[in-house]
């Protein structure tokens, strides 16, 4: 089996870092550059995306057989927006490989029904219909929709801008089994199943993940601890970068 690419930098307790939607491992490069001051810090592209464009992956399970495959033995998993599903799913099917999870900006269930807020299903077929006739623009729309709202959203839209684009194109393939899992996976129910302490954390201004589902999603996993940035929408990692990493630095670090 063809690996999928990484990149690890630093000495110490494994952190694996799990890019979103759209995205690539090099949304991390200035996260990685603060953590690995600390611990081994580990990103990856996951099938389809960035420097592993070539692979594919059908569904969620996939995915994480993919990553894991690649990864350390046992790690911090911390994944953002889709990546916090994947993070999630690895914690739950395989919880001997993980210390301990962090979600960012993430859901269990990302769609939006009834009594549940999230992404209205229309948003989801609309980027699904965009990307097959442009996926360039469609990717720096939904990079603009993270940003939205944050005082410093221009420059974290360039940054983020920058730092994806330094690689392969996302595959259109890959876009749309991410698409059908943001709008069909539902974690809620195995939730409780989690064995591992959890942290997640979300953004005040996120449009995409309602920082209201916090308190919602505590009711699944009581044990779990949970923060939101205040200047932050989709992107807490880049808005509120220094805030972010010392978060992360005290949740990995305790006992």
């Amino acid at each position: 089996m063809t690996t999928l690419h990484w990149q690890s930098q630093g000495e110490g307790q494994d952190i694996v870092l799990i890019h979103g939607w759209g995205m690539n491992g090099a949304v991390w490069q200035t996260t990685m550059d603060t953590l690995s001051q600390l611990f081994r810090v580990h990103s990856v592209d996951l099938p389809g995306y960035g420097l592993s464009h070539e692979q594919s992956a059908i569904d969620l399970d996939d995915i994480c057989q993919q990553v894991l495959a690649g990864a350390p033995e046992k790690a911090v998993y911390l994944g953002w927006s889709l990546g916090g599903l994947v993070a999630t799913n690895i914690a739950l099917k395989h919880p001997e490989r993980v210390n301990k999870l962090i979600t960012v900006a993430s859901s269990p269930k990302f769609a939006a029904e009834k009594g549940w807020r999230g992404i209205m299903p229309k948003v989801l077929t609309d980027f699904t219909q965009q990307l097959t006739s442009n996926f360039k623009l469609t990717i720096e729309g939904f990079m603009m929709l993270q940003a939205l709202g944050s005082p410093s959203a221009r420059h974290d839209v360039k940054a983020i801008k920058k730092q994806v684009f330094s690689r392969p194109m996302p595959n259109p393939q890959a876009l749309k089994v991410g698409l059908g899992i943001l709008s069909q996976v539902d974690l809620r129910p195995a939730l409780s199943d989690i064995t591992v302490p959890m942290l997640r954390l979300y953004g005040r201004l996120d449009g995409l993940v309602p920082n209201k589902i916090a308190d919602a999603v505590a009711n699944y996993v009581p044990e779990s601890e949970s923060y939101v940035f205040q200047s932050s929408s989709h992107a807490p990692f880049m808005t509120e970068h220094g805030l972010f990493c010392e978060k992360v630095e005290t949740f990995v670090s305790e006992k």
